[in-house]
């Protein structure tokens, strides 16, 4: 014989959510295997998440009020087959228990989940060992040099002092994790993790792009017509850049291994620096003098 969902849970037909959510958090706990050790309680204890499954759900308990055990049985006009039946596993303590929810075709809301309410009782849940501490979840500021060579240092989080040790080439956004420095977790559990996410602040000179690095050099449009040996700066320390003549405005050249250390395997990405040619606002009159001059033999 079928039994009331109601009668099962002890609660009235007009019962409020939280009513019944109380009426199954007590008998869930007095009827759970480790506790309750008469004959016949594993299936009290079915019997109970069962009901719950059901009256825990509003479209699920209105259609149990309507047409009562007859919603959730296959066949039973307009309804077909019982696709949205679900079968959960946990355990507990020793003990290993499987139950299955009744389904229907049509939308029954969200799927109400007993061991959501095990884990308020009982500390944790099926599935996983007691739930561990929360994550922390923070964000930190580093200078663009500081995240091309890494940096050491000691920081301060809810007052709490950790070291944190930042590898060099770390990319703007980059997380990292830290191992147990999260919460702590409730009734002895392990603490959570903490994750460390980086932002970069822009250097006056240099663009990074992925591993490389971009420099803008200026040179004058006598360098750039006869060629010359400049110096330019990279991340490391300043290098000579021959430029050969007749060097164009816009001219990129590349610095190869001259970038950004790569984050996860060995090299460093490129340094490219781009040329712009500088024309003087003003002349002197023999400078003026001596263009016209190379103006009148570049047309001859």
């Amino acid at each position: 014989m079928v039994k009331d969902y109601y009668e099962i849970l002890g609660v009235s037909k007009n019962a409020s959510a939280e009513e019944i959510k109380k009426a199954y958090k007590r008998l869930a706990k007095k009827h759970h295997p480790d506790v309750d050790k008469s004959p016949g309680a594993n299936e009290r204890f079915k019997e109970i998440n069962e009901a719950y499954q059901v009256l825990s759900n509003p479209k699920k308990r209105a259609a149990y009020d309507q047409m009562g055990h007859a919603a959730f049985t296959q066949g039973f006009p307009g309804f077909g087959d019982f696709a949205g039946a679900q079968t959960r596993t946990g355990r507990w303590g020793p003990f290993t228990y499987t139950y299955t929810t009744t389904g229907a075709p049509f939308d029954f809301g969200e799927f109400t989940d007993p061991f959501d309410i095990f884990e308020e009782v009982f500390g944790f849940r099926g599935f996983r060992q007691p739930r561990r501490g929360r994550n922390l979840y923070y964000t930190i500021t580093i200078d663009f040099m500081d995240a091309i060579r890494g940096l050491t240092q000691e920081i301060r989080l809810d007052g709490k002092k950790l070291k944190i040790k930042i590898p060099a080439g770390i990319r703007d956004g980059g997380q990292l994790k830290f191992a147990g420095e999260g919460e702590p977790g409730p009734q002895g559990a392990p603490p959570g993790d903490l994750y460390l996410t980086v932002r970069i602040q822009p250097h006056p000179t240099f663009t990074r792009v992925g591993d490389d690095i971009y420099v803008l050099k200026e040179i004058s449009f006598i360098q750039a017509a006869l060629g010359d040996t400049v110096e330019v700066e990279t991340v490391e320390k300043p290098v000579k850049l021959k430029i050969p003549p007749g060097t164009q405005s816009g001219t990129l050249f590349r610095l190869k291994g001259k970038g950004v250390p790569h984050l996860r395997g060995r090299g460093r990405g490129d340094q490219y620096v781009r040329i712009r040619v500088k024309v003087p606002e003003k002349l002197s009159r023999e400078q003026r003098r001596l263009l016209g001059e190379f103006r009148r033999l570049e047309g001859s």
